[in-house]
């Protein structure tokens, strides 16, 4: 059974980091991140590191957040750019 779940784990990062590679859209590649933080916290957990897997859990949704508060903020200043007639 410890198996399949490492199998499941290693597709999900693996899925992730190509989705992060080869996604164009920002929030694409949020979403391809969020997959691979969920392999990875299980790979922690397979690993039987239960207190890192805890921290990576909680950690996972704030670095999630900081992204995409990330992406909005640079949209914003694009935006600005465009509209004043700063773009190079």
């Amino acid at each position: 059974m410890e198996f399949f779940v490492s199998i499941i784990a290693i597709a999900l990062m693996i899925i992730g980091a190509f989705g992060i590679i080869f996604m164009k859209k920002p929030l694409d590649k949020v979403i391809m991140f969020s997959i691979l933080d969920a392999g990875f916290v299980l790979v922690i957990v397979l690993f039987k590191y239960l207190d890192v897997a805890m921290f990576a859990a909680l950690a996972g949704p704030l670095s999630t957040l900081v992204f995409i508060l990330s992406i909005v903020k640079i949209k914003e200043i694009r935006l600005k750019k465009i509209a004043s007639g700063d773009v190079e």
